[in-house]
């Protein structure tokens, strides 16, 4: 049984860390509009949660939009994401 939960928590955390690609990471208040004082941040990789993190933890309650920087795509799963 502990094998099993070591091996389950391994591969979750392992999706995480295989995230590959340049992405920009933004965040809007509650109407939608981008908040100026934390502008853009360029992130690669596995980069953009301490980028994610970084934004919620300066603005709370904001929504961190996590793009694609090449296709201007939203990635699925991680964004958009409420602090």
């Amino acid at each position: 049984m502990k094998y099993a939960l070591f091996a389950t928590l391994f591969l979750a955390l392992g999706g995480c860390v295989t995230l590959s690609g340049v992405y920009t990471v933004t965040a809007q208040d509650a109407s939608g509009k981008p908040i100026p004082k934390l502008g853009k941040i360029v992130a690669e990789g596995r980069h953009i949660y301490t980028a994610r993190n970084a934004m919620c933890s300066i603005a709370p309650d904001a929504t961190v939009i996590i793009r694609n920087a090449d296709t201007g795509e939203e990635l699925k799963g991680e964004s958009p994401h409420r602090c």
